[in-house]
């Protein structure tokens, strides 16, 4: 309703209906009425997103979910399934978990997120491991049965069940882009197998006249990367010269703690033989935190040995996801750790984590003894 608002506030005309190409220039929209219309354009931007991704011979069953059955609640099943270890299960499964929902999950890699560091992913699993009733890694659905009873579902891996039974099971597997359900390919608009349309860095397509955006146009799939990416496609088509040129974009884990990132992280700062210098501040010795009794956070930062310059960041504690911003705009202005830590921050609250973390780096915390080396 905000955004009709919006829309109705800048003589934006809203069309609901399913919408396809049927040439460079026109789409066809079939609206809720059944009835059809076809609108002509000078320009176009598709942002026509993704959509949860099937374990293939999945029974169809309204117990078996996709996250978005999952935030419907027709009911709060006493045992729970969450299929996939990455951010979406695991944040439906916090929120299940707190509804009272004895909640398992199944995961086919050795950790929970990947591609997150381990070291800020471990206090999250510790927390997991005593709240919810299973975590299993290096684990693989072989099978999911619908039954009278339940949802059976079968597994294979060490130390785990053959099957169990549970009231409902929610897939969050990831998801895979729509670029095939709008008939792109009528305007001249390349999808590639798995979906995605390639853009350039004003998100033009291969179709001049036609630009994409948001989970299409590919990785990472967030909603405040795709609202950029939006701003960007409309102010070239007003004739701006500008690019999408962003440094890093965040990422955050709403679970319980929070995990939020951005930047490189150590591993991947080894893979690209980038020598660097990390600083972790762990948040016992917080004054915010010991006060709120969630002492279990850490504050990471990353940083480029030879420049000073901070370049990945990850945090995981209680609105980590708040405060990663202060670390996206650091790697954006090439800050470095004396700006970080010389930079005063409000005492006792968790955003000084992150300067604490620079004085841990530049050796002047006063917060933590730390031996000198």
């Amino acid at each position: 309703m905000g955004l009709a608002q919006m829309a109705k506030q800048r003589d934006v005309k809203i069309i609901e209906g399913e919408g396809k190409f049927i040439s460079p220039h026109q789409i066809n929209v079939e609206l809720n009425d059944g009835t059809k219309k076809i609108i002509g354009f000078k320009s176009a931007i598709i942002a026509a997103g993704s959509q949860s991704s099937k374990i293939p011979n999945t029974p169809e069953d309204e117990r078996i979910m996709d996250s978005t059955g999952a935030l419907e609640l027709k009911d709060i099943p006493k045992k729970l399934l969450i299929i996939g270890g990455g951010i979406i299960g695991l944040e439906m499964g916090t929120v299940y978990d707190a509804l009272g929902s004895d909640v398992s999950v199944v995961e086919l890699s050795d950790g929970l997120i990947q591609g997150c560091d381990r070291d800020i992913v471990r206090p999250l699993h510790k927390r997991m491991e005593k709240r919810f009733e299973n975590i299993w890694l290096n684990t693989k659905v072989t099978g999911i049965d619908s039954k009278k009873e339940g949802v059976v579902v079968h597994f294979e891996g060490e130390d785990v069940p053959a099957e169990m039974t549970f009231d409902r099971v929610l897939v969050a597997v990831g998801r895979k882009p729509n670029g095939h359900k709008i008939d792109a390919e009528k305007a001249g608009v390349n999808v590639t197998e798995h979906g995605f349309i390639n853009v350039d860095k004003q998100m033009k397509t291969n179709a001049g006249h036609i630009y994409a955006i948001g989970d299409i146009v590919g990785q990472p799939m967030l909603a405040h990367k795709a609202t950029h990416e939006g701003k960007v496609a409309a102010e070239v088509i007003a004739g701006e010269k500008v690019e999408f040129q962003a440094m890093t974009i965040p990422s955050v884990a709403y679970t319980d703690p929070e995990i939020a990132w951005a930047g490189i992280t150590e591993d991947e700062a080894k893979l690209q033989n980038i020598e660097i210098e990390k600083a972790v501040f762990p948040w016992a010795a917080s004054g915010r935190a010991i006060s709120t009794n969630r002492t279990e956070g850490m504050t990471k930062l990353i940083f480029n040995k030879q420049t000073n310059r901070i370049i990945g960041a990850s945090i995981v504690g209680t609105n980590a996801g708040e405060l990663i911003a202060e670390a996206v705009l650091s790697i954006e202005m090439g800050a470095d750790a004396h700006d970080i830590g010389l930079s005063i921050h409000p005492h006792p609250t968790l955003s000084e984590s992150v300067a604490m973390a620079a004085e841990i780096k530049e050796g002047t915390i006063t917060d933590l003894y730390i031996k000198k080396k």
